[in-house]
């Protein structure tokens, strides 16, 4: 089994645990909502997808008999993530997979005590998803890789591409992950 299968069958656990005894109990077919942060032509994302879907079966949830996914595709555009949080708001889920940090803070915003559960947010802490990671705390927890260390290798990349560069600057997405997050390994570079 591969690591995106992987951390997608626990995504998919991880998602449906809360949600078993609800649904045991009360009969109803219980909503997730899905917002991705990337096109929905995108091959990685739509991997993501149905490994997600794929777990689903193994837990005892059978899409349209007692569980119904509605997923949107926001690509990188921030202003559609909050766009569409806003519509899954108003289908009121029982939970949300959110994908991105801009994705999440628009579903956090939209729905603040909804369980959200996210992937591919490269600082939950920083971004205020989450106050530690052992104990996230609140309603949003999630899957993460710390990836702190690619602002060094984006400086290691740009330095043998044009080895003569004696200073850099930076510019950033105000939507993604924090810029300190990536500093340390960046000037360490």
């Amino acid at each position: 089994m591969r690591r995106r299968e992987f951390t997608s069958l626990v995504l998919g656990a991880a998602m449906a645990w809360p949600l078993v005894s609800r649904a045991q109990q009360s009969g109803r077919v219980l909503l997730i909502g899905v917002l991705m942060g990337f096109a929905e032509n995108d091959p990685i994302a739509q991997s993501m997808v149905a490994a997600f879907r794929s777990a689903l079966p193994k837990l005892g949830w059978t899409e349209g008999s007692n569980v119904r996914i509605d997923l949107r595709w926001a690509g990188p555009d921030p202003e559609r993530a909050k766009a569409l949080a806003k519509e899954l708001a108003g289908l009121r889920p029982d939970a949300l997979l959110g994908q991105t940090t801009p994705v999440v803070r628009a579903l956090a915003s939209e729905m603040p005590n909804s369980p959200i559960v996210f992937m591919t947010v490269s600082d939950p802490i920083g971004s205020g998803f989450a106050a530690n990671l052992a104990r996230p705390g609140g309603n949003i927890t999630g899957f993460t890789v710390d990836d702190s260390a690619l602002g060094g290798k984006w400086v290691e990349l740009l330095m043998q591409i044009a080895p003569g560069t004696a200073h850099l600057g930076l510019l950033f997405n105000p939507t993604g992950p924090p810029l300190q997050f990536f500093m340390p390994s960046i000037e360490a570079a």
